[in-house]
């Protein structure tokens, strides 16, 4: 059962509008293919009420209504009205499974409680609604006052209800405790139907639900994305590799190809980013970044396992930076259909290594940009060379440029104002070439371009057109910073035209 919709939702922060609750809804039914979705609680708002009808009634029409839950309350008819009113059929009953709750919060015996319980139960049958029982801090409950839980579960093995909700509300379990509670529970009562539902406030949620199968559950409660109170649930989509891969035997409905899309929805909807290192659907978890394993995956897969990003309709990246290594750079140019020679491979990949030093973020639509730059640059012999400037903006007073250029063994510096931080430099540019009794070329276009992905860190390159001796010819530069990118792109103007 996922109940991103009910417990999910009650992440802080986040609430999904009616129509958002309806797409994923019905997403997680048809492409998901959850058995069953917990979409609400009862009397909460008008809002959650419009939501949970709009759910109902397209699930009346596609036949999916009794896969619809909703979380009801020991509170007479006042639940049980309000199912009938939004036209869902099947109850969540939540009930205090330990002797602590029941006790500090409703102040009542047992005998009292599960009679309250009983005439709601039959009340919920008389109206076509089915029962499924929650036992609210059943995991203290078997930690602190074992007898309390087995008195209870004794009385609901009377009732017509269909299943036994076993939430570790707070979270505290361990993977042992998740074993052997669910396991006596299980021998005693052989012929209930147990679901488990895991907190993951110790980040224990996965082990505790691989245990608490492993004793026999037969029913887990999951959210997308692990979303949950405080530290959330157990996140779906590591539930659901982790049975697969680590419990043959155990078999699910649940379609992994779709389990990526549902989270980046999710995401979307409810405004919470999961971190880039969430298993399964973080973005960086199928991303090789060092390169001796993309270099051991192209001998014999060295650095897979059975986590194949195909499985969850996603693909294997390799990460460009200080640590990539030629193979993570060879698989990304394969990617795009080009080749280069070992001699030039190298020269890209300490370009790689040197935009990583610097903290950029190199992306694989940096990469032809990159190999234009590099292989542009080393066909030019540099006998001129701009050492360091300053750039300068501010509001209300010109831009202006410092510089220090190096021709052949001769050092000059300079400074100027312009109406930008390049035509500044330029203009600090020409008063060195005055000195030097030479005339720049003419500038006759002037073109950026930024890969595909509008990041604002993204390399920047610029083309320039000059005018020389009325022949045209173009320079480029690749950089973070659009001026600096400008001023490559120049400084290969001029070694060019000192040929």
């Amino acid at each position: 059962m996922d109940t991103t919709l009910r417990d999910g939702e009650q992440t802080s922060g986040v609430s999904f509008s009616a129509s958002e609750k309806l797409a994923l809804a019905q997403l997680l039914l048809t492409d998901v293919k959850v058995d069953r979705i917990e979409i609400a609680s009862a009397r909460v708002s008008e809002g959650e009420f419009r939501a949970v009808k709009k759910i109902t009634d397209w699930a009346k029409e596609n036949d999916f209504l009794d896969k619809v839950e909703v979380l009801t309350f020991v509170d007479g008819e006042a639940s049980i009205n309000w199912m009938l009113e939004s036209g869902a059929t099947v109850m969540n009953l939540l009930t205090k499974g330990s002797m602590n709750h029941l006790v500090h919060q409703l102040k009542k015996t047992p005998e009292a409680h599960f009679a309250d319980i009983q005439k709601v139960i039959a009340l919920a049958q008389s109206k076509g609604i089915s029962a499924n029982v929650y036992l609210e801090d059943w995991s203290n409950g078997m930690r602190n006052s074992p007898e309390y839980v087995f008195q209870f579960l004794d009385f609901l093995a009377t009732q017509p209800i269909r299943r036994v909700l076993l939430p570790d509300t707070l979270g505290v379990l361990t993977p042992a405790e998740s074993y052997s509670f669910v396991k006596s529970i299980v021998e005693r009562y052989p012929n209930q139907h147990f679901d488990f539902h895991a907190h993951n406030d110790y980040d224990l949620g996965i082990a505790n639900v691989m245990e608490a199968v492993r004793a026999g559950v037969q029913g887990l409660h999951l959210t997308v994305n692990g979303m949950g109170e405080r530290a959330g649930n157990a996140p779906l989509s590591s539930a659901i590799a982790a049975l697969k891969d680590f419990m043959p035997d155990v078999t699910t409905g649940v379609v992994e190809e779709s389990l990526y899309s549902i989270s980046k929805i999710v995401e979307t909807f409810s405004g919470l980013r999961i971190p880039a290192n969430k298993p399964i659907i973080g973005d960086n978890v199928f991303t090789q970044t060092a390169g001796i394993h993309a270099d051991g995956d192209k001998k014999n897969n060295l650095y897979f396992n059975e986590l194949l990003p195909e499985r969850f309709g996603r693909k294997r990246s390799y990460a460009l930076g200080k640590t990539s290594g030629k193979a993570n750079i060879e698989n990304n140019l394969r990617e795009l259909g080009i080749k280069l020679t070992d001699e030039d491979l190298k020269k890209v990949t300490q370009r790689i290594i040197e935009l990583g030093d610097r903290k950029e973020v190199v992306t694989q639509e940096d990469l032809p940009y990159i190999i234009s730059d590099v292989l542009d640059t080393n066909a030019i012999e540099y006998k001129i060379e701009v050492l360091n400037y300053v750039l300068t903006h501010s509001k209300d007073l010109k831009p202006s440029a410092t510089l220090k250029v190096k021709i052949e063994e001769e050092v000059f510096e300079e400074n100027a104002q312009g109406d930008g931080q390049y035509d500044a430099f330029m203009n600090a540019l020409k008063k060195i070439y005055e000195v030097k009794g030479k005339v720049l070329p003419l500038l006759t276009d002037y073109a950026v371009r930024i890969p595909t992905g509008g990041r604002t860190d993204a390399l920047c390159e610029t083309i320039i057109t000059w005018n020389w001796n009325n022949k045209e010819f173009k320079t480029r530069g690749l950089d973070s910073d659009q001026t600096v990118s400008a001023i490559k792109a120049t400084q290969k103007m001029l070694n060019l035209i000192s040929l």
